[in-house]
């Protein structure tokens, strides 16, 4: 197993947990152990959408401060602009990856609907 010294690339780690629970959603055997398993990535990603969510709202309100010493202080100059600049690209790429998660979330959401539909049929004997 690769060791990555900047943790795991989430993006991949999402699309292959999909990827693997699509296959088994479409090869009709979802277990109680995958729906668990399922349920704690969920979990996880909750976690992480929260944690982001908290950062951009804290980015948010640093890049408004930035916005009134430009337009109130404008002896500032060019250093303050620049920072707002800088933070406003910084949050367009935090609303980008908090996208990402809350559609992923919402996403797994779904399947696990679909799979507890599956685990069910298969206990049901139907």
């Amino acid at each position: 197993m690769k060791s990555d010294s900047f943790g795991i690339d989430l993006k991949k780690y999402c699309r292959e947990h999909e990827a693997a629970v699509r296959a088994a959603i479409n090869g009709h055997v979802v277990t109680d152990d995958m729906l668990a398993e399922h349920r704690r990535k969920i979990a996880v990603l909750q976690h992480e959408r929260l944690i982001h969510l908290i950062v951009t709202a804290m980015s948010v309100i640093v890049e408004l401060f930035a916005v009134y010493l430009v337009l109130i202080h404008p002896e500032l100059g060019v250093g303050a602009a620049l920072f707002m600049l800088a933070f406003a690209v910084l949050l367009a790429f935090y609303f980008s990856y908090y996208f990402f998660l809350e559609n992923t979330v919402q996403r797994w959401y779904k399947i696990e609907d679909e799979m507890r539909d599956l685990n069910n049929k298969g206990q049901n004997g139907d």
